[in-house]
């Protein structure tokens, strides 16, 4: 009777050992997985406008605007208005 105590003992600390091992195998695998990707972030837009000069291509905030055109210098203005 006194060895089969025993051996009822060890088969649950066993299974109770198995348990906890498994349950943290299972977390460390949990944290290994790669999370899923996020969605891409929205980048503002910028409206390109080329320059009625030369034809360089620069953003509309940085080009000089008068009646007659879009120019990407004050210099070419000046040409362009004469």
């Amino acid at each position: 009777m006194k060895y089969l105590l025993i051996f009822g003992l060890t088969v649950a600390v066993i299974w109770l050992w198995q348990g906890k091992r498994r349950s943290a195998l299972a977390e460390k695998t949990r944290q290994q997985q790669p999370k899923p990707p996020s969605r891409p972030r929205q980048l503002p837009t910028t409206e390109i406008v080329a320059c009625d000069h030369c034809a360089v291509h620069l953003p509309r905030a940085e080009a000089l605007t008068s009646g007659s055109g879009v120019y990407c210098s004050e210099a070419h203005r000046r040409q362009a208005e004469g």
